[in-house]
């Protein structure tokens, strides 16, 4: 019997193979935008950004155009974008914080009654106020990694137990903002803004924001610990077996997040120029809908913090362009609740091109 030599073999498997499935390589123009879409989780709200602003640009006019607006849309959207920041990272662990406007709201009330009532140096409060986010964010990540709780039921916990704490230390009394540049100026120093030509710019919210997002992504885009998230995320069991301390992981996502939300706390002092338990309560829920609108997915492991910055543009964009057309603000979160329902109903299709 003559024998097929191996190069034959091959070849003849190959196109038995062909035969078979001939459209084996072949993908429809939808499977080819779910890949794309997959691999590029911040293309859909960037697209969505663009779009929005030509559409509300043609209705309002160049008015809407203007570097004032412009940056009047940042500005609006700097403290959640912060607070995102912190968020992206919990959900691309397949996790959720509701607490984290808890965390900065009473972190900031922290630094407030330092730098006032106890006569600290305000460097020193500011500190304080961090190592408070610190250690809130330690507390969730604890019960989450150790305790094995679900992360939802743990920051709704923690949620009404860090309101509640920051009323009680508080007194439920604000800090005016007199009082502060007496006492403690740095609390005041990202309220300060400085011009380029008719854009007006804040060190504690555009910059700050920035800043945050820009380290965020070079951390889970260039480092060991950034790729150990996005695994954690995508399958927990699968990064325990590869080697990766889980729990360590989700403890330092929770900690950063809380030190963000501390950072998002000085800086709201800087925008409402005083200390007020009664501020930011809902920035979880503002926080929530920009990381989603943002693309990433509530299931982990897929997500990115330059989607997230293009989510909270998104609803600064349609807040502001609907107001300036003069509807409802009930239209706003109307627009808002689509939005969601719809990024989601998209994250699921997308997801499709992983299954």
């Amino acid at each position: 019997m003559s024998r097929v030599s191996d190069p034959e073999k091959t070849a003849a498997s190959d196109a038995a193979g062909a035969i078979a499935s001939p459209d084996a390589n072949r993908h429809t123009p939808a499977q080819r935008l779910q890949h794309f879409l997959h691999a590029n989780p911040a293309a859909v709200p960037m697209i969505v950004v663009a779009v929005s602003a030509v559409v509300f640009a043609a209705a309002i006019g160049p008015k809407f155009y203007s570097a004032f607006t412009l940056t009047l849309i940042l500005q609006q959207v700097a403290i959640t974008g912060i607070v995102s920041a912190g968020q992206t990272l919990i959900i691309l662990t397949a996790g959720i914080d509701l607490s984290v406007g808890a965390i900065m709201v009473l972190s900031s009330v922290v630094m407030g009654q330092f730098a006032i009532h106890y006569g600290v140096p305000g460097f020193l409060a500011v500190i304080a106020g961090l190592a408070a986010g610190g250690l809130c964010g330690l507390i969730n990540g604890l019960l989450v990694s150790r305790v094995k709780l679900p992360p939802f039921i743990v920051t709704l916990g923690t949620w009404s137990i860090f309101g509640a704490i920051t009323f009680i230390y508080s007194g439920n009394e604000t800090v005016r903002s007199q009082e502060i540049d007496q006492t403690a100026p740095i609390l005041h120093v990202f309220g300060n803004a400085f011009h380029i030509g008719h854009a007006v710019f804040t060190y504690g919210g555009v910059i700050l924001m920035l800043v945050i997002s820009a380290l965020l992504w070079y951390a889970l885009n260039k480092t060991a610990w950034g790729r150990h998230v996005y695994a954690v995320g995508d399958d927990k069991q699968a990064a325990m077996l590869a080697g990766i301390r889980t729990g360590r992981v989700l403890v330092s996502v929770y900690v950063v997040t809380g030190l963000i939300c501390a950072l998002a706390g000085w800086a709201l002092i800087g925008r409402i120029g005083s200390v007020s338990p009664q501020a930011g309560q809902l920035e979880n829920i503002n926080a929530i809908t920009a990381v989603v609108i943002g693309g990433t997915s509530l299931f982990g492991g897929r997500g990115s913090i330059l989607g997230t910055l293009f989510g909270a543009l998104i609803v600064g964009v349609f807040s502001l362009g609907l107001r300036l057309l003069g509807t409802d603000p009930q239209w706003t979160q109307l627009t808002v609740g689509a939005l969601i329902i719809i990024a989601v109903a998209t994250d699921q299709w997308i997801r499709r091109a992983s299954a």
